[in-house]
């Protein structure tokens, strides 16, 4: 069976999600937009797995849409995050390229799957 590279990518990615969860919450005292991420950033793979189990084209595609609506979701939270200095730019960065990556791979297979 062939690995599901966006689904790899966005589980190791919520894992990342939810320990920028626990800093902004244990260091910074941040609780608001922390949950926010924590909610899309976990959400993209969260959508993926679904899909996996989808019971038509259409519901496969309408899955991976909204694991796509979530990682630019989470790409607004990350923004704010950095721009209110709760995250320093090295952490902005790096967060946001995984994010940046998934989107485009979503982006890809959404467009490929529709045009199909």
């Amino acid at each position: 069976m062939k690995e599901n590279i966006v689904f790899v990518k966005s589980k190791q990615f919520a894992v990342r999600i939810i320990n920028l969860y626990k800093y902004l919450c244990d260091e910074k005292k941040e609780y608001v937009l922390s949950k926010q991420i924590l909610r899309s950033g976990t959400s993209i793979g969260a959508n993926i797995a679904e899909s996996e189990c989808a019971n038509s084209r259409k519901d496969f595609l309408f899955k991976l849409y909204i694991a796509l609506k979530e990682s630019a979701e989470t790409m607004y939270w990350l923004d704010l995050l950095y721009e209110t200095e709760f995250i320093d730019d090295k952490m902005y960065r790096s967060m946001h390229d995984d994010c940046e990556e998934i989107k485009k791979i979503l982006q890809a297979s959404t467009k490929t799957i529709s045009s199909e």
